[in-house]
């Protein structure tokens, strides 16, 4: 398992390496540049704009430059922001972005699976019902509406929390409602399916026939097989939410890095995008990654043995 595992490791490393390399290609291959703008720039001082932030110089020189700046966390200069670089900037605007992406994906944990598991110990009951329509709704109303609608009612109408920024803990609920909204039901109903499934199977049906508590039956049997569909998705959600929502960030007005990246999509500001889509990239693989590891955790019957690819 071991050997899995570090093989899983390098696995995720080639495909970081991969995704900046892409992107790297793609950013260049657009047509204009950073400096390009509707009013033209003199040619002297175009040039020499390119040549102090080495654009002058042959592509795959400029490519090995930057993947040797990558592999020391050194993201570069932004073009757009004069004296500020990459790392700087989503040094400021991370910590705002990963408080709300975590406490939504809080959320979603400790309310979605309960509600999930309850909805389907009471299957075709009140509860069920209640708790299908409800995620019914999430799953279908856009993360936009969630937050306008939230705005109008209990920030315009009702004066209850602020509309914008996050100078109280009350402006975090309208945030971190919208972001989890979707995932938070798409969670409850996909617990509520596996748990149902898995109750019907022929060990669960032992388990109860030898007298177990339905307590033992229910949190040492039937939670770990039915907890595996909803980590899968759980992995790349939760790495979607720790590095924002423009939308969500735009609406509500918080300086997080999903504005640096919009912004700098429509600038070319090529170092920003591709420092952001590396952070992006790095959640993602790093959470496909642990989902691998709490697969063997939950589940005893997994094991990766060499002989796995």
């Amino acid at each position: 398992m071991r050997n899995y595992f570090f093989r899983r490791f390098i696995q995720s490393l080639f495909t970081i390496f991969l995704i900046a390399t892409v992107t790297f290609f793609m950013m260049r291959s657009i047509p204009g540049g950073p400096f390009t703008r509707e009013r033209p720039v003199p040619d002297e001082i175009m040039r020499a704009l390119n040549a102090k932030y080495n654009l002058d110089a042959p592509l795959i020189v400029q490519y090995f430059d930057y993947m040797k700046s990558l592999l020391t966390f050194n993201l570069g200069p932004s073009f757009s922001r004069v004296g500020v670089s990459v790392n700087k900037l989503i040094g400021l605007g991370f910590p705002a972005t990963a408080k709300i992406g975590f406490l939504a994906v809080l959320l979603i944990i400790l309310v979605g699976i309960p509600v999930g598991i309850v909805s389907a110990l009471k299957q075709n009951r009140p509860v069920d019902y209640f708790v299908m329509f409800m995620a019914t709704l999430g799953v279908t109303i856009p993360n936009f509406v969630i937050a306008t609608l939230y705005i109008y009612l209990f920030a315009g109408k009702l004066g209850w929390v602020p509309s914008f920024g996050l100078r109280t803990p009350w402006a975090y609920i309208g945030p971190i409602l919208a972001l989890s909204g979707y995932s938070l039901s798409f969670v409850a109903r996909l617990t509520r399916s596996s748990m149902l499934e898995v109750l019907r199977q022929d060990y669960i049906r032992t388990a109860r026939a030898n007298g177990l508590k339905e307590l033992s039956v229910i949190g040492k049997h039937a939670m770990r097989n039915a907890l595996i569909p909803v980590i899968t998705y759980l992995g790349p959600t939760i790495a979607l939410l720790m590095t924002g929502s423009f939308v969500i960030e735009r609406i509500f007005a918080i300086p997080g890095i999903g504005r640096y990246f919009v912004e700098s999509v429509s600038s070319r500001d090529y170092t920003v995008i591709m420092g952001v889509t590396v952070l992006y990239a790095s959640f993602y693989v790093l959470m496909i990654y642990l989902v691998d590891v709490l697969y063997a955790m939950i589940d005893p019957r997994i094991r990766f043995d060499k002989e796995i690819p």
